[in-house]
């Protein structure tokens, strides 16, 4: 584990691979779990304000949900997380042509619609963070649904961490960034010694 400012980094985003690889997993982690995208109490009052933007690029089913349920609800660990529709796939999913889940969130705002991208639970992934009282675990989680991404990674040999750069960024900033990228670099010189 690494210290960096109020967090602590596990060494598995420099060990493991890891690079999305939609056309073969068609975006199944945004549609097979037990609850939906955890979400924060600053983005829950930010999607407040965006969801009638982005009702129109949900299926009805999804859109009847999300107008007569709400976006979000209390899962069983008690956080606050996207409604899911017909059981398992997050409320804010809809189908590209190809087939694949795509996050309509992220849509509305590609097309300038918003300037709020997506949790930022789900841009992490597959890292997780879990919130203590004295720092933020930054950790790997590894799903069946990206045995395909780990494949591509492990190919392209882009760890974890270099995959994640812009949403890390987004998360803890360029300077937490730069730390981590240098550690990167120190901890691999000190496997091949």
């Amino acid at each position: 584990m690494l210290k960096i400012d109020n967090t602590i980094v596990s060494f598995d985003l420099f060990d493991e691979y890891f690079v999305c690889n939609l056309q073969r997993c068609k975006g199944q982690c945004c549609v097979e779990g037990d609850a939906g995208a955890p979400l924060t109490a600053e983005e829950i009052e930010v999607l407040k304000t965006i969801v009638p933007e982005v009702l129109e690029y949900l299926p009805e089913k999804s859109r009847q949900i999300v107008e007569t349920q709400g976006f979000s609800y209390i899962d069983s660990d008690g956080e606050a997380v996207t409604m899911l529709a017909e059981g398992e796939q997050c409320a804010f999913v809809y189908w590209d042509r190809d087939g694949c889940a795509r996050c309509a969130i992220e849509k509305a705002y590609k097309e300038g619609k918003t300037d709020f991208y997506k949790p930022i639970s789900c841009h992490l992934y597959p890292v997780r963070l879990q919130k203590y009282n004295d720092f933020i675990a930054v950790n790997y989680h590894s799903w069946h649904v990206c045995k395909c991404a780990r494949t591509l990674g492990k190919e392209k040999q882009i760890a974890v961490y270099q995959f994640l750069k812009e949403p890390l960024i987004r998360c803890f900033g360029e300077k937490w960034f730069e730390e981590l990228e240098l550690a990167a670099r120190e901890y691999k010189k000190s496997k091949i010694n």
